[in-house]
């Protein structure tokens, strides 16, 4: 990924067209219209042998002949000729080409070269940058840059579009315009074959024209790059997404599109939720999305009040809001009273607010301007139905005035439905035109308000604070890899209930009693001595993994069974097949518990993001990505709470409420530990749990099967999202004898980390913050605790009180830019254990972390005032220079000639 690389794609001085055209039909005559048309202030130069002239500007016969380097180049040729005119682009010193062929994945040259691959290959040679191919290509609006093959230009704005689709960009393009709706970025990706989402996102997140970012997405070929880079953006803006491939068929299409990877619909749903991005499901959702997002504020609340002419339309609007799950906001008595004065004594008196059929300009303009001064409501939803008895477009100029005059214009959200057509379309064409959200339907304008209200939940879903997992529950990995290494020299890929029994117990996780046994008499004793009730298996792997039959279990309720049934299983086996290697008995003693409920757990193994974790209650036709809540590890408790709630708020898992049911604790735990056997055990390819035994505190896994890899695998990356470094932790004496843990911050820390932070003086944090400022906030706490582990690292040194709790004595903490090249630091140390060696331990950490990380440089800002920081830095081999004009000292430190070292 390079930030840098791209500068030029967003912000392009001057412009050539390769294979620039006269030609009707041309895609070089096209482009090179829209570039003309949009007001671009750069040279364009179009490079042609074919013309003297391109549309009346002068042409250049090749490339070599131009009289500048081009910052973007527009390759408007066939793909046969594509590869050569990137390598001579890319020798000129063009920075940025967007290719705009087709089909050169299935293509070879005269020497069988692949020209994809021969491409790239050329490209990355000189360091240049590719858009597409098979893109559309790009509209700038700001800067007056239609680079692209669309019908239309974009009008400005502050919502960025990606799409892999040209033809959803056409579409979005057409409907924006009717809508009057801008971008400050409309972009194709085509194949994403070189620029992707990833460095996308990572632009457009810290745009500031850029308030929100919407993507159209068939595939996703960089999930850690991709992941990391979406939940960076999306702390800042929203982020709303469709998806292509919903269906098996769908996949096979999108694949086909872009010639990525198929992965699961549901794994990507979990993992866009996992990113705080929102999904919307088809063009409808996503124009709603849009033209909410386009003149719409942050909500501060779920609160909706709905006033409407007519009871139908209200009622269709607050049924929909209840389904979704939204919140109606409840009247006060203040309000009612004020809005008697000027409603008819026939209105509802409640939420929805029915004016009565005959409200005219006045009856809408005072009920808004009652509610706007009320508390009631975060959000008001203003609908209007056809009526002879009044002017929709009256109403809507009457309306449009009170907002904007308003002095709580600010504080809350108005969204209007017009219904009808003819009648209506001139209303909703004023308030678009005044930017006030519009909607064809009531229902249409109630989703567009809910993606609002479940952006919101999502984002403050992902910044709650988990909760530690007990300190007796363990996680052995060396154990449970030991044990795993074991079974696959044995040449052993599938590891059965009894075999799983130790590796489970390694991560807390409780199975039923098992036993293996050689013949049938030692069944009969081994039952007997049980107890009762037990389950009987055959253990055959010839019959289980090599024939279409799974196996036979019998439940046992008397030792009189034992032996006959013994007998009986064994003979069904040689019935079916008579060449079953027979190699035991399994006796299980069987976990029933009355009141108790069965759910099913899964780990499946997605081609796109890795391994995944699935949570449902089984069936005979249980599709674990269909019949499941589907979570990306590493989960800790809060991620876990998520996972359940998604569960039973989609019905994938219903609560009986059993005596001895669903315990949310219990439950979250076990999908943490879940979670760590996961991330600590790459040699586990798919693991199902089929039932779980959830009986209040107590969970049991009664039946589980474990498909090992039968090769090694990058145990790193395999997993979408990059876990807590474990292997980073390090206990270290200070020179007072203080023994203290230095490792990576977590997001358990968050109260810990807010008592450090309140513990240092007036004066430290003035240095630490470069000013005097307020207390932390739980949502600042949470970037700070919640981090990526992929893009920042925060180190924080802690010790044991002699109470035995944990106490927080320093932090020091690097953002990394997406290049890779500069970490900028920051650091604490508690006022009241400094001048004892903890900064400089800190500092050493960090700076180790990052030449190993192979970053570039590492960059520090202190003030004036904090000398001892500066000196520090200095004595560990940072150059520090003082910036006279901003009263700040710059500490640097050139990691890459400083040599690597071990952690």
């Amino acid at each position: 990924m390079s930030q840098r690389s791209i500068h030029s794609l967003f912000k392009p001085t001057s412009v050539a067209v390769i294979g620039a055209s006269n030609g009707n039909k041309r895609a070089g005559k096209g482009v090179m219209k829209n570039l003309l048309s949009s007001g671009f202030s750069g040279p364009i130069m179009p490079v042609t042998p074919k013309y003297t002239a391109v549309m009346g500007v002068l042409a250049y016969p090749n490339i070599e002949a131009l009289p500048i380097k081009p910052d973007l180049a527009i390759i408007c040729t066939s793909a046969q000729k594509v590869p050569s005119i990137v390598e001579r682009l890319a020798q000129f010193g063009c920075k940025v080409a967007i290719i705009m062929a087709s089909g050169m994945a299935s293509q070879t040259d005269e020497h069988g070269n692949n020209l994809l691959a021969l491409t790239k290959q050329y490209a990355k040679r000189y360091g240049m940058r590719l858009l597409g191919p098979n893109s559309l290509g790009m509209i700038l609006p700001s800067i007056g840059l239609n680079a692209s093959l669309a019908h239309v230009g974009a009008l400005p704005g502050k919502i960025a579009f990606v799409s892999q689709s040209a033809a959803i960009c056409t579409t979005v393009l057409d409907w924006a315009n009717n809508k009057g709706i801008g971008f400050s970025s409309f972009i194709s990706l085509g194949d994403a074959t070189d620029i992707d989402f990833d460095e996308l996102l990572d632009y457009l997140g810290r745009d500031s024209k850029t308030s929100a970012i919407m993507l159209y997405i068939d595939s996703i070929n960089e999930k850690r790059h991709f992941l990391s880079a979406a939940r960076a953006a999306s702390r800042n803006k929203p982020i709303f997404v469709i998806k292509s491939g919903r269906s098996h068929e769908g996949v096979k299409a999108a694949m086909l599109h872009t010639g990525g990877i198929g992965g699961n619909d549901a794994v990507y749903e979990a993992a866009f939720r996992r990113a705080g991005m929102l999904r919307v499901n088809d063009l409808i959702e996503l124009f709603a999305a849009v033209e909410s997002l386009a003149h719409s504020t942050s909500l501060k609340g779920e609160r909706l009040v709905i006033m409407s002419n007519g009871g139908g339309p209200a009622v269709l609007a607050a049924d929909e809001l209840i389904i979704k799950g939204g919140k109606l906001a409840q009247l006060s008595d203040d309000t009612i009273n004020e809005l008697n004065k000027v409603l008819p004594n026939t209105w509802s008196r409640q939420n929805p607010i029915d004016m009565i059929g005959d409200a005219d300009h006045q009856r809408y303009a005072k009920t808004l301007d009652i509610l706007m001064k009320s508390n009631d409501a975060d959000t008001i939803l203003v609908l209007h139905s056809p009526s002879i008895l009044s002017e929709s477009v009256e109403i809507a100029t009457s309306l449009i005035d009170t907002i904007s005059q308003h002095p709580n214009r600010h504080r809350l959200n108005i969204l209007t439905n017009w219904s009808g057509e003819d009648s209506a379309y001139l209303g909703r064409k004023r308030f678009t035109k005044a930017g006030i959200p519009t909607y064809r339907t009531p229902e249409g304008a109630v989703r567009a308000f809910m993606h609002m209200v479940e952006y919101r939940r999502n984002q403050k879903l992902l910044q709650e604070v988990p909760v530690s997992i007990p300190d007796n529950i363990p996680a052995d990995r060396n154990i449970a890899k030991t044990l795993l290494q074991q079974a696959l020299e044995r040449g052993q890929t599938v590891v059965e209930t009894h075999q799983a029994v130790d590796i489970l117990k390694a991560y807390g996780l409780n199975t039923i009693d098992t036993w293996f046994v050689s013949d049938v008499d030692e069944a009969v004793s081994v039952a007997n001595k049980a107890g009762y009730p037990v389950a009987l298996k055959v253990q055959s792997p010839d019959l289980l993994y090599k024939s279409d039959v799974h196996g036979v279990v019998l439940n046992l309720t008397s030792d009189d069974d034992v032996s006959h049934a013994a007998h009986s299983i064994i003979d069904r086996v040689h019935q079916i097949n008579p060449n079953a290697k027979i190699d035991g008995l399994i006796i299980q003693k069987m976990a029933l518990t009355a009141g108790a409920q069965e759910i099913r757990v899964s780990v499946i193994n997605d081609p796109v993001f890795g391994p995944a974790i699935c949570l449902g209650e089984g069936g005979s036709e249980w599709d674990p990505t269909r019949d499941a809540a589907v979570a990306l590890p590493p989960l800790n408790m809060a991620l876990a709470r998520y996972m359940v709630i998604q569960a039973l708020k989609t019905n994938k898992l219903r609560d009986r409420h059993l005596p001895l049911g669903l315990d949310m604790n219990a439950l979250c735990q076990m999908l943490t530990q879940i979670s760590h056997l996961i991330i600590d055990c790459p040699e586990i390819a798919e693991i199902d749990i089929n039932p779980v035994l959830a009986a209040g505190e107590k969970i049991t896994l009664l039946d589980v099967n474990m498909r090992l890899h039968d090769s090694p695998q990058d145990n790193i990356g395999r997993l979408a999202i990059m876990p807590y470094p474990k292997e980073l932790e390090q206990v270290s004496t200070l020179k007072n004898g203080l023994k203290v843990m230095l490792r990576p911050i977590l997001p358990e820390d968050e109260p810990k980390h807010l008592e450090f932070d309140n513990s240092l003086s007036d004066e430290d944090r003035y240095k630490r913050y470069f000013g005097v400022r307020s207390r932390m906030t739980h949502e600042e706490m949470a970037v700070l605790t919640q981090i990526d582990y992929a893009r920042e690292m925060a180190f924080i040194a802690t010790t044991t009180t002699a109470e035995g709790e944990e106490l927080t004595l320093g932090a020091v903490r690097a953002s990394i830019d997406p290049d890779n090249t500069e970490a900028e630091f920051a650091m604490a140390v508690r006022s009241d254990y400094q001048g004892i060696g903890l900064g400089k331990l800190l500092l050493e950490k960090l700076i180790t972390y990052y030449k190993n990380n192979n970053t570039l440089y590492l960059t520090g800002f202190t003030m004036f005032e904090n000398r001892n920081m500066a000196s520090l830095a200095k004595s560990l081999g940072f150059t520090v220079s003082f910036d006279m004009e901003e009263h700040l000292i710059k500490m640097h430190m050139d990691l890459e000639n400083q040599g690597k070292q071990a952690l």
